[in-house]
This record gives C-alpha cells, sequence and structure tokens, in this order.
C-alpha cells in the first residue's frame, strides 16, 4: 500500500488553537462517499467534489482512498489530514491519487478524538488483500467487540469504532467466499448506526445498519456508479440518483453491476428508526432523505410552529442554515413577513481559530452580524432548530436587541432535548441540556425571550413522511437498548 501524507501540513493545522462550532447545536459524526469508475477514469477529483458538498457532515478531517482495478491488485493510494476538504487536498495531491475505484470521508470528532490517526478511509492490508472503509455513525457495542479482538492479539491504531468494523469484516473474509459475504457477517456482530461504503480491489460496497440511523444512496453517471451519504453529492457532481439503499441491505457494484442482499433487513419494518435529526438540521436543504425532500420537511416544521404556537409579531427570521426554511414555513402559514435578519461569514467554517486574548471576539459574532434596519423597531419572531446549552441562543438574543428589535419571540423547529444519543449524534450527557430539568418557561426566562415555543412530539412522523423514526433525545424511547458505557468519548466517530 502505498500512502501519501503531508506531515508539515498537517502539523500545521493540528497546532493551530481552534474553537467548536460557534452554534450550540448538536454535531454529526461524517459523510462518506463511493465511486466505481468502470470506464477507467480517475475519481479522486470527484470524490474530493463529493465530499465538498457532505462538508457539512464534518469539517474536522477528511481522506480519500483509491485504486486502479487494472492494475496491480490491491495497491492503494491514500491522503488524509486535519481540516476542510480545501485545506488537505490541493490539484497536486489529488493528481497523485490515480485510480477508477475510490472511497472518502469526511468527519467531525467528539472531544478528545480529533487526531489524524482517527481520520479516515481506514485502510488495512490483511491475509485476503486490502480494504478501505469509511464510516459515519456509532455503535453501541464497540467498547465489548474491541477487547476482544484486542485479547485476540489486534492491535489497534486507532481509538475509533470504524476500526472495529474494519477488523471483523477481515475476519469474516478469511472463512467466507467473498467480501460482501464477510460484510453481512460483520453486520450481525456489531449494533448500532452505521452506513459504510467499503473498497476491495475489484468490488465497491454499501452498507447500512438494519434501522436505517444514516441515510446512504445510490447514484449513476455515465458508467460510473456511485455511494454517498446524501443526494446532495450526487447532484454536485452531475451524477443521477438512482434510489436510497435501505436499511438492513448491503449493495455490492462490480463490473456485472450492481448486486443487492437484503437478508439483514428487519423483518417488521415499523422498527426501523431513521434519525429525525436528519431532517431537522444535519441533512443539506437540498437532500433526498428516503424519498422525502429535507427542504420540505423544514418547511412543514415551521408551518407546524405557526399552527400550534402563533404569535403577534411584524417579521419571521431564521437562524443560518437549518432555521431559515423552517423560518420560510412559519411565514407562509402565519402570513408575518419573512425576513433576513442574520448575515452569515461565508469564510468561517464549523471551526476557526482562536482569537488571542488581546483580541478576544464572541465566537457568534466572528460568524454571525445582525441586520440592524431589518430588526430595529420590529417584533421579531425567530426560528432556529434547536436548543442544546442554550448559550449560543442567550448570546443570538441579546443581538437581536442591541439591534433594536422590540421583542424576540423564539420557535424551535424540534422538541426540546431531553437526553444523549448514542447513534452518531454529539448531543452531551442530560446535566448540559438546557431543557433536562427546567421547564420551557425556566428556558425562555434564561435565553431572554419573550416567548418561547417548541415543535410538537406528534408533528415528527409527517416530517419523515410516516416512515419509522428514532426521537430518543427527546423522548427516551431508545430503538437499541443504551450501553452500559458511555460510547460517545474516544471510541465515537
Amino acid at each position: 500500500m502505498k500512502t501519501a501524507f503531508s506531515e508539515e501540513r498537517n502539523r500545521s493545522l493540528m497546532n493551530e488553537e481552534r474553537l467548536p462550532e460557534v452554534s450550540d447545536q448538536p454535531h454529526e459524526e461524517c459523510g462518506v462517499f463511493g465511486i466505481y469508475d468502470f470506464d477507467g477514469n480517475s475519481v479522486a477529483s470527484t470524490i474530493y467534489y463529493g465530499l465538498f458538498a457532505l462538508q457539512h457532515c464534518g469539517q474536522e478531517s477528511c481522506g480519500i482512498a483509491v485504486s486502479d482495478t487494472a492494475g496491480p491488485k490491491g495497491k492503494v493510494n491514500a491522503y488524509k489530514g486535519m481540516g476542510l476538504c480545501n485545506e488537505v487536498f490541493t490539484p497536486e495531491i489529488l493528481d497523485r491519487l490515480q485510480g477508477n475505484i475510490g472511497v472518502g470521508h469526511v468527519r467531525y470528532s467528539t472531544a478528545g478524538s480529533s487526531t489524524r490517526e482517527n481520520a479516515q478511509p481506514l485502510v488495512l492490508n490483511y491475509i485476503k488483500g486490502t480494504l478501505a472503509l469509511a464510516h459515519n455513525g456509532n455503535l453501541v457495542n464497540a467498547p465489548e467487540l474491541r477487547r476482544e479482538l484486542e485479547y485476540g492479539g489486534a492491535i489497534f491504531q486507532t481509538t475509533i469504532d470504524s476500526e472495529v468494523i474494519a477488523y471483523h469484516i477481515a475476519r469474516e473474509r478469511v472463512r467466507t467466499p467473498n467480501v460482501e459475504s464477510a460484510v453481512a457477517n460483520a453486520m450481525k456482530k456489531i449494533s448500532g448506526a452505521y452506513s459504510l461504503v467499503i473498497m476491495s480491489p475489484r468490488k465497491l460496497i454499501g452498507a447500512r445498519d438494519p434501522f436505517g440511523f444514516r441515510p446512504l444512496c445510490i447514484g449513476k453517471k455515465d458508467n460510473a456508479w456511485i455511494i454517498a451519504s446524501e443526494s446532495c453529492a450526487l447532484d454536485m457532481i452531475g451524477a443521477k440518483f438512482v434510489r436510497d439503499v435501505e436499511p438492513g441491505e448491503i449493495v455490492t457494484i462490480t463490473k456485472e453491476g450492481l448486486q443487492s442482499d437484503r437478508s439483514l433487513c428487519l423483518p417488521d419494518p415499523s422498527k426501523q428508526a431513521r434519525c429525525i435529526f436528519e431532517y431537522i438540521y444535519f441533512a443539506r436543504a437540498d437532500s433526498v432523505f428516503d424519498g422525502i425532500g429535507v427542504y420540505h420537511s423544514r418547511i412543514y416544521a415551521g408551518r407546524c410552529l405557526a399552527v400550534d404556537s402563533p404569535v403577534d409579531a411584524d417579521i419571521v427570521v431564521g437562524v443560518p442554515e437549518s432555521g431559515i426554511a423552517a423560518a420560510l414555513g412559519y411565514a407562509m402559514e402565519s402570513g408575518i413577513p419573512y425576513s433576513t435578519a442574520f448575515v452569515k461569514n461565508s469564510y468561517v467554517g464549523r471551526t476557526f481559530i482562536k482569537p488571542k486574548q488581546s483580541n478576544r471576539v464572541s465566537a457568534v459574532r466572528v460568524k454571525l452580524n445582525v441586520l440592524r434596519e431589518a430588526v430595529a423597531g420590529k417584533r421579531v419572531v425567530m426560528i432556529d432548530d434547536s436548543i442544546v446549552r442554550g448559550t449560543t441562543s442567550h448570546l443570538i438574543v441579546g443581538m437581536l436587541r442591541e439591534a433594536g428589535a422590540t421583542e424576540v419571540h423564539m420557535r424551535i423547529s424540534a422538541p426540546p432535548f431531553l437526553h444523549p444519543c448514542y447513534f452518531g449524534t454529539d448531543i452531551p450527557s442530560e446535566d448540559q441540556l438546557i431543557a433536562h430539568g427546567k421547564t420551557v418557561e425556566e428556558i425562555r426566562e434564561q435565553i431572554g425571550v419573550d416567548s418561547l415555543s417548541y415543535l410538537r412530539m406528534e408533528r415528527l412522523p409527517e416530517m419523515a413522511g410516516g416512515r419509522p423514526i428514532c426521537t430518543a433525545c427527546f423522548s427516551s424511547d431508545y430503538p437499541i437498548a443504551p450501553p452500559t458505557e458511555d460510547i460517545r468519548g474516544d471510541y465515537s466517530r
């Protein structure tokens, strides 16, 4: 295996002191992308643009691994590093990644595990050859599976559960006729949320956990097949959306075409558990997730808020980005004019270099500014997708009042966060959630708004088109029993 790393570049990025994302919103873990071009064209640049479309899923690290199916079997060129796609990859680097099959990954990690070693894709050399894997999600049984492997002599290079998945696939491949059978056997052992894109020397494989927590879709462009986290990545590269990978399905792409294994799909589809927060916040507004447009879902949530929690006001505004569509829905339903109140700094990603002590600047003000002429003297309905700790909401409300807003009424296009997530969403422990142990009135007083309302729980299923969803972070109704030990630290993605 040939692996390329820019040591100096990555050390520089890792040594910069960075702040977490400005907003107090939860983070998703990552995005995955894979492509197999049967005409033999190099795919690295296509993967780069696919990852660029998925950059909202993760901004801490990214990577690409490619192979040439006409070249030496098992030779993989890989490059990964800390930072955004345009920080890590240059045209020269992409030119060196020659191959017609490949996988890519963008990652967000929880505290303590943001290191280059944990960047993906993971590339393994084992007795049957090579394997490159990109994973989105969290396993609830990762610690025990990891210990089992360690007692069997396995030596881990990372602290992520993705490596546990890769090891189990490699172990199963030794006693199975092909890699897709090894993936199926490994899926019988792992439990939790996972969307996988896997590259073997002559195959591209996509797999989605039986509950369907995270999205995964299939696309086609000319004579190339693509597997990606979201349909927006297909749009970016001009590919045609074919269909979603079904919960529990394994798809294998070879020169013979696409093959499907649905043997691990749940017998009762009503037990599936798509993450509702994909519709509320995580997915890009132009993505379609299991047949439902994310933009439509957010418009619907805003309309529901206007019906369930009306208020007299002069304008409706949305907090960028995911609050904007819900704000439009609220304005449509209420008849209150929609207005742009926030200007977002387009050059600030979800992380940025921390200002020096001598020039301390509010993280919120670095990313957002209020249009005074839009809000001065106005009663404002502000729509946001969530309140986690409440710190950012308090600051944004203060900025609106400083700009002259006479009233600020906050509407949230999700129910209150009350419980942590173990399936790939970085929602903190209950004692850090503002809604846990507080009434809505107490939260209203703490963040300083004139009124506060959340989306009602009964509105959630319709946001997903009636498909089964996971609402555990709101309801504590976990589709899989929570782990006995916290997996959201070093073992999380």
